[in-house]
């Protein structure tokens, strides 16, 4: 099978879901930023979840979850997605390849650890990779990846495993693309109405959200041992979470303080530009924590507990007083 959509411009992004919905609406002709698909799903958050485990350690998310960013842009262009999972692995490749034959950019969820594209020291087992696929050269996939800077192949043992991959997330060979799309601009409104969404989120009492969410964190590393390995890996894993897998907490600061200077000038609301500065700074605070304590992990600065959990109490404090302010700003 040989068919390419000529018609298809790859485009780097920082952040998988946010980077593919971004193309998929651009390439449709609707023209937006990877930073607009995020803060219009109302994507940025952080929740602690014990409950749920990854690699044996507590799952800890800086952004809402996988097809969240997906859902989130399709209301305010009145779009159409169509999202399919597969039980047989053969008959997900067959409707994939039928899609690409019918002129289709595809969608896909996948595991990282299986896409041999991926340096080896930079794939582990993450079950919600987004990438688009447009096109196919005999047994290899052409694929944009958001976070490669140039397109990629990929052969089709390899990405049929991706697409199947057991375990947290497991994609079960999710594949969507957009059927329709109703408006090509986004209103004032709808971006007023995505902040609120996001300030009551972050601001939310359940103590597993938001700065609430950050201090319990806090409290479970200030009890770590200072000489045991497991609370090496215990704080290693918070920063893996935090700087590998996603964009990061610092990262989606970033993406949604570049929404919120896009938004300043949509809305008429100058004050966002202000606010998108105090962004940046507690980005740079989440740098500043994930430098500190890889430097304890690495034997370079002694072990303290006590001072991580500080650094991140200092996070929520800084978040806590952002997200109330963004949230009088849009009232």
């Amino acid at each position: 099978m040989n068919v390419i959509n000529e018609n298809f411009h790859h485009s780097h992004a920082a952040h998988c879901e946010s980077g593919v919905a971004a193309s998929l609406m651009t390439h449709h002709g609707t023209r937006i930023s990877e930073a607009m698909a995020f803060g219009l799903s109302s994507a940025i958050a952080f929740a602690y979840l014990p409950f749920v485990k990854l690699g044996g350690f507590p799952l800890i998310a800086y952004r809402m979850p996988p097809k969240h960013i997906l859902k989130g842009v399709v209301k305010p262009f009145g779009a159409r997605f169509r999202f399919e999972k597969f039980r047989d692995e053969a008959e997900g490749m067959r409707r994939l390849d039928e899609l690409l034959a019918q002129g289709h950019i595809v969608g896909l969820q996948t595991s990282a650890f299986w896409l041999p594209y991926f340096p080896k020291d930079m794939r582990f087992h993450f079950n919600a990779h987004n990438l688009l696929v447009y096109g196919k050269e005999g047994d290899e996939y052409l694929i944009s990846d958001p976070v490669a800077e140039m397109p990629v192949r990929c052969v089709a043992d390899a990405l049929q495993k991706a697409r199947f991959a057991r375990g947290l997330m497991a994609p079960k060979g999710l594949l969507y693309y957009p059927e329709s799309i109703a408006s090509g601009e986004v209103s004032a409104q709808d971006i007023r109405k995505a902040i609120r969404k996001t300030a009551r989120i972050m601001s939310s009492p359940i103590p597993i959200i938001g700065p609430h969410g950050i201090r319990m964190l806090a409290r479970r590393i200030a009890r770590l041992s200072k000489t045991d390995k497991l609370s090496l890996n215990y704080v290693g894993h918070i920063i893996r979470m935090q700087e590998e897998i996603g964009t990061g907490g610092a990262g989606f600061r970033f993406l949604y303080a570049a929404f919120l200077q896009e938004a300043a000038t949509i809305t008429s609301i100058p004050e966002l530009n202000g606010l998108a500065e105090n962004l940046n700074e507690i980005g740079d605070g989440w740098r500043e924590f994930a430098l500190k304590t890889v430097r304890m992990i690495k034997g370079r600065d002694p072990f303290e507990p006590g001072v991580i959990a500080d650094l991140l109490r200092n996070q929520a404090d800084q978040e806590e007083h952002f997200f109330r302010a963004l949230k009088r700003a849009v009232a």
